[in-house]
């Protein structure tokens, strides 16, 4: 087989970053009547350039197969709605967005950000793949144009004269195979003062706190800011501002726009998270080659626990049926014989099966039914919205597992 190559800057892709083995794709839950059919599994091995430092997954599947039809629905979570409506206070605010303004967001999914700029009367425009999934935004009253994003996208709007005052991509550039045809469509869809903002899992924090779960097939790159800052700047765009978020077990949202625009002064949260980046190591290649031990260790960890507490005749289930649950419970080989069952609160979800594990997903409201002496959770990084939510658990002393960073009991 050829050796891939990088999407960002065409290095030849040798080094490993991380290899999680054969997984299936982590958002393809299984049907009852498919649960004796074959499943395809997929290499998932992660590579680092040793040019650009950019890491990436090494095979990629293409967006079609992807998000076409989708799982995941945004509005089922809380915390992150909470996070979308103080994005929108925030951003109305900072650059004066009115009536006049036009709001565009990439990968809008069911409208769980651009609902809270129509409360305030500004224009929006979701561009969203999944067609099941734009459905809910329309039901809301969200104008959703079905396709994938990029440079074609991009000048088809702007030909109309549909250019964005502020470009919204949320946790998709992490999903995009072609780099650069996403991002010269950013800047050919971006008004000429208009603004870029970008959220995406950090890589600092992925490394830092060993988020390894957060490495599966939709996700194609994994950046920091340094790798950021380069690839913007080669298209013609300037990152003039960066904050890091809790979300997603740590993001960056990054503020940007055209290079010759020069009302937007360049924070310094850019070049002091440049330098944190650095002091971590992530500017040269020993600051990611060690990171495959550390999950080796962690899988032992787990496995130990549930190994234990099945001696001990404890009942185990999990919640949550996220996608970075699957690649733990992948690459783990965890399946019904260390966990019962999983719940969800997303309907689109529920009396489906875990791709590569089978493990049944119910309503949450099994959780009372059965009793389990520990559970799961499996999206760490909505841990205390979730403890709070199940806490009635403890009426019958059962516990909760947190398997990331290290496995904790609580």
């Amino acid at each position: 087989m050829s050796t891939a190559l990088c999407r960002s800057c065409g290095t030849a892709l040798r080094l490993t970053f991380a290899d999680l083995g054969m997984s299936p794709l982590a958002n393809s839950y299984v049907k009852p009547s498919q649960l004796n059919q074959k499943e395809a599994f997929f290499p998932l091995h992660v590579r680092v350039c040793a040019s650009c430092f950019l890491v990436q997954l090494e095979v990629a599947i293409m967006p079609e197969d992807l998000f076409s039809e989708y799982a995941y629905f945004s509005s089922y979570s809380d915390s992150w709605l909470d996070h979308a409506k103080s994005y929108v206070d925030s951003i109305v605010q900072r650059f004066g967005l009115n009536q006049d303004s036009r709001v565009i967001e990439i990968a809008s999914n069911d409208g769980y950000l651009l609902q809270y700029f129509i409360q305030k009367k500004i224009p929006v425009l979701g561009i969203e793949p999944a067609k099941n999934v734009a459905e809910d935004a329309v039901k809301k009253s969200i104008p959703t144009l079905v396709r994938f994003f990029g440079e074609e996208t991009a000048r088809d709007l702007a030909q109309e004269g549909k250019q964005a005052d502020l470009l919204i991509a949320n946790n998709v550039l992490a999903h995009v195979p072609d780099l650069r045809g996403f991002i010269v469509g950013l800047k050919t869809l971006l008004a000429k003062r208009g603004i870029i903002t970008l959220e995406f899992p950090h890589l600092l924090r992925l490394i830092a706190e060993n988020q390894f779960d957060t490495i599966y097939h939709e996700h194609l790159s994994y950046f920091s800011i340094i790798t950021i800052e380069k690839l913007f700047s080669r298209y013609g765009l300037t990152v003039f501002d960066v904050e890091e978020l809790p979300t997603h077990g740590g993001s960056l949202r990054i503020y940007a726009c055209h290079e010759d625009d020069h009302s937007k002064c360049i924070s310094s949260r850019v070049s002091n998270l440049v330098t944190k980046e650095e002091t971590a190591g992530l500017d040269s290649l020993e600051g990611y080659l060690s990171f495959s031990k550390r999950i080796q260790r962690t899988k032992c960890k787990l496995l130990h626990f549930l190994i234990q507490a099945k001696k001990e005749g404890k009942s185990v289930a999990a919640y949550g049926a996220p996608a970075k649950g699957n690649t733990l419970l992948n690459y783990c080989g965890i399946r019904t014989d260390f966990i019962d069952y999983t719940v969800d609160r997303s309907p689109h979800k529920q009396d489906h099966f875990l791709p590569g594990t089978h493990i049944p997903i119910h309503h949450p409201d099994k959780i009372k039914e059965t009793q389990p002496d520990y559970l799961l959770i499996l999206p760490w990084n909505l841990k205390d919205e979730i403890m709070e939510h199940m806490s009635h658990i403890r009426d019958w002393d059962g516990r909760f597992i947190i398997p990331i960073p290290e496995v904790t009991v609580l």
